[in-house]
């Protein structure tokens, strides 16, 4: 695309840098050369790579999360970790977790996670179920079939997010919808401006049908925006996201500590039991629960503090309002019910998720691999009973309670305090004096 216009050759070095991002987008080419050097002081060196709108997911918007972050990506203020290297390729695109730096001035960097809504394969799969689905082809435009469907008529309808526009939707955030957790998603939604109205009418169209397509695929950015870790909420900060690519800080996945020492173990352990417990008990009033965890669901920042990785499986039941069955959601399936290849996969009912659901998930799944022969065998003994007894979703919720108190008790003797838990370093040297 590039060679068919010499004009550019004649144009500086520096000029090219500022100016190709923006040709790309106006041309729709698929690919631009760029200059870029390492953010490791030293010389300036001239190197090449090539970067793609298809890659980030651009060619499909506006049927993709938003836009708020692209510049950063076309000022190379945002760098996968590959550029870094001397191929300067972009990573596989069958993946769903990049690690990739970020920086405000190109001078100071910090690590960052891009990460798609689902695996580049399952976008295609649900790009081409939407146009088999809705025009009986195998290609179309994304956007503009999903602009014509009965729901999103709707949307463009309404002033108010309400229960009824999303029934149906196979994410389990929506699940139990209230309508003080629609509102919420209003007034927080990090891809508009925030007129910090429950009413959407300072969103475009557009900005409808992201919010829409987002919500319909994965709910994870809707989560860290509506629940910032700014105000005390176990998420890692949304910086932003560019197609189908969003932008969280850093953190280490859950399993890469499984081989930590008994004192590391200890101590992510109570973190985890912590964030379980406010999601029963939150000042909001919300029960958080899980469909679902696994070793990624969890991360560590490089402090040490933990935090909730991947809220895809997140559900949300507002406990202000009641829980809320949605009857006959069954029969209000369309194409936005199934975006994802596992959408048939059956949710909870909302009226029979008992509060301590994620804190049995944890205590089966998670804690055993994290604890698993750390401690001498007295001890060992005692934590193994109480995860046993924690994990046993045949007791009641207090029973359940009681077995994760008792395993947090024989936990906090065995934590220490020193810089490798900068998170809790140093108020532990004066907080744990008698």
């Amino acid at each position: 695309m590039l060679a068919m216009r010499p004009w550019l050759h004649r144009l500086c070095s520096k000029c090219v840098v500022k100016l190709l991002p923006l040709l790309c987008l106006s041309l729709n080419c698929s690919t631009f050369l760029a200059a870029t050097v390492s953010p490791s002081a030293g010389p300036r060196v001239k190197l090449s790579y090539s970067f793609g709108r298809t890659f980030l997911g651009l060619d499909k918007c506006n049927a993709c999360i938003g836009t708020s972050i692209c510049k950063k990506f076309f000022k190379e203020e945002i760098r996968f970790d590959s550029w870094l290297s001397s191929s300067l390729k972009l990573p596989p695109n069958y993946l769903s977790y990049y690690s990739g730096n970020y920086s405000d001035d190109t001078i100071s960097w910090r690590p960052v996670d891009l990460s798609r809504l689902t695996t580049k394969y399952q976008h295609d799969q649900a790009d081409k179920r939407i146009c088999t689905f809705l025009t009986h082809t195998k290609s179309c435009s994304i956007e503009r079939v999903l602009w014509k469907t009965e729901r999103f008529q709707k949307w463009l309808k309404t002033k108010r997010l309400t229960p009824n526009l999303v029934q149906g939707l196979s994410t389990p955030m929506l699940r139990c919808p209230s309508q003080r957790l629609l509102d919420r998603i209003v007034r927080r939604y990090a891809e508009v401006a925030d007129a910090g109205s429950v009413y959407m009418d300072h969103f475009t169209d557009r900005d409808k049908l992201r919010l829409l397509y987002t919500l319909s695929v994965n709910a994870h950015p809707i989560m860290l925006q509506i629940f910032p870790g700014a105000e005390g909420w176990p998420f890692p900060k949304y910086l932003g996201s560019c197609g189908r690519l969003i932008v969280t800080t850093s953190t280490r996945p859950l399993k890469e500590f499984y081989g930590s020492s008994s004192d590391v173990a200890a101590d992510l352990a109570l973190q985890l039991l912590a964030i379980i417990n406010s999601m029963r008990n939150n000042d909001l009033n919300y029960l958080f629960y899980f469909t679902h965890v696994d070793a990624g669901t969890f991360g560590a920042f490089n402090n040490g503090h933990l935090f909730i990785r991947d809220a895809s499986t997140l559900g949300v039941i507002d406990k202000q309002e009641g829980k809320q069955l949605m009857d006959g959601q069954q029969e209000h399936k369309d194409i936005f019910s199934c975006l994802v290849t596992d959408c048939q996969s059956e949710l909870p009912s909302c009226n029979s998720i008992k509060d301590t659901r994620s804190l049995i998930m944890v205590c089966e799944e998670l804690l055993p691999k994290l604890l698993k022969e750390k401690f001498l065998p007295p001890v060992q003994e005692k934590i193994d009973r109480a995860l046993s007894r924690c994990a046993d979703s045949f007791l009641t919720d207090q029973e359940v309670i009681r077995a994760a108190q008792a395993l947090e008790e024989i936990l906090k003797p065995l934590q220490t305090c020193d810089p490798r838990f900068a998170y809790r370093y140093p108020d532990c040297k004066y907080r744990d004096k008698p």
